[in-house]
């Protein structure tokens, strides 16, 4: 089975790299898809990444780790019906729900500049509301290192840093394992990898 890594807003593969050496060492094939969200509309990102796992799944079965954003590209890519699923998405703080620093963020012009169509998708409700929902087993990991209380704008609700551990649900009755780590380096963390691992069946027991 190939694993196909992709990464988040702002970041680039070499994000993943530390992950992906891991996940080598459990005995997985990888392979990172890359995109810069500032030269290429989400749109065109998405088109790209449909057909590199049609590309994948014509050879064999394949599974997804996506961090933020990533998660939210391979369900758009998911939503053409002629694709083949991955048999496992395990998603690293990936927003399923509108994020509340994003139209925060979107008010500055070099978040703006860098992250185009992108940045304004997770701003736009009617966007993930476009977003079809997930009908290959997946595995939500949200960080819970981030500020609450009277001075956070997440209030006391648990967050990364970025997105609130409620802005991860895909569903009420997603069972989101939680861990304390932020958003931006969550997939360095080591027990992050041994989740991974154990979702994607290449290490039986957590907690070796």
């Amino acid at each position: 089975m190939k694993i196909l890594l992709i990464h988040g807003l702002s970041r680039t593969p070499l994000s993943l790299l530390n992950l992906e050496s891991y996940l080598q060492q459990k005995g997985a094939k990888t392979e990172q898809f890359g995109y810069l969200a500032f030269a290429e509309s989400f749109d065109s990102i998405v088109e790209r990444l449909y057909v590199h796992c049609q590309a994948i799944a014509e050879k064999e079965p394949y599974a997804i780790v996506a961090h933020s954003l990533g998660g939210l590209l391979i369900r758009a890519a998911l939503a053409n019906n002629s694709i083949k699923l991955p048999s496992q998405i395990v998603m690293l703080g990936t927003p399923h729900q509108p994020p509340r620093l994003a139209p925060i963020a979107w008010k500055l012009h070099p978040f703006r500049w860098w992250t185009r169509q992108c940045g304004f998708n997770l701003t736009n409700p009617a966007f993930f509301k476009s977003l079809p929902r997930l009908t290959s087993p997946y595995t939500i990991i949200a960080g819970t290192l981030g500020p609450t209380g009277v001075w956070s704008p997440f209030g006391n609700e648990l967050n990364d840093g970025i997105v609130a551990v409620s802005e991860t649900l895909l569903s009420e009755l997603d069972d989101v394992i939680e861990l304390p780590v932020w958003h931006t380096f969550m997939m360095n963390n080591s027990t992050v990898k041994k989740i991974v691992a154990k979702a994607l069946e290449l290490d039986k027991n957590v907690d070796n």
